[in-house]
């Protein structure tokens, strides 16, 4: 998210998670303020490699209730983080393979994992990936999906949401973008209504 503006337009979808990136390198690194929003929805601060000291220093400054790690950090990082009582989400790049078990370490430190497009970014890269691939899955850590999802892949999204995969929640970014951090919410609203009639 960018904008307080949009933040209020989209939140007043009331989505489960709105993310807030702090990566420089990235076009939506957020640098702005966060207008009041429903307790209901929780914050997300969205880091790529940033150290326990800066992440903490977030959490506090805006009150999240949830980390989104998106770089290579550790089992020790991740557990330190849980330490502070806001929910971690893990994030591993997918492409047309995967080896599942370098999840097995995390289990116990990290809430969900989430599974995204292995691309030039780290993250919002606008494609998704083969989806066959979690099929493999033997966890029953819940997990997001991400990866490009748009209006498009939502025939995929309910196919796949039958399976008996543990999907916890989508991850909905850059397909829903007029500009980075900048969400089209009449897209979302119906993209959202859709899923949610299903």
């Amino acid at each position: 998210m960018g904008t307080p503006e949009n933040i209020l337009e989209v939140a007043a979808l009331k989505p489960d998670y709105l993310g807030f990136i702090f990566f420089e390198n990235s076009a939506r690194n957020f640098t702005g303020t966060i207008p009041e929003i429903s307790k209901e929805i929780k914050k997300t601060g969205v880091f790529v490699n940033a150290t326990f000291e800066f992440i903490q220093q977030k959490i506090k400054e805006y009150n999240f209730q949830a980390v989104q790690l998106h770089g290579i950090e550790t089992v020790e990082l991740c557990k330190q983080l849980k330490e502070l009582s806001v929910e971690v989400i893990k994030v591993f790049s997918v492409k047309d393979d995967f080896d599942f078990s370098i999840l097995t370490p995390y289990e116990s430190v990290v809430d969900y994992f989430l599974f995204d497009t292995k691309g030039a970014l780290p993250g919002g890269n606008g494609t998704t990936f083969n989806w066959k691939v979690l099929h493999n899955y033997s966890s029953e850590k819940p997990f997001i999906l991400s990866g490009g999802i748009g209006t498009d892949e939502l025939s995929s999204v309910l196919e796949i949401s039958k399976t008996n995969l543990p999907i916890y929640a989508l991850d909905l970014n850059s397909k829903f973008e007029i500009a980075p951090a900048q969400k089209k919410a009449g897209q979302l609203k119906e993209f959202i209504n859709k899923v949610n009639n299903e």
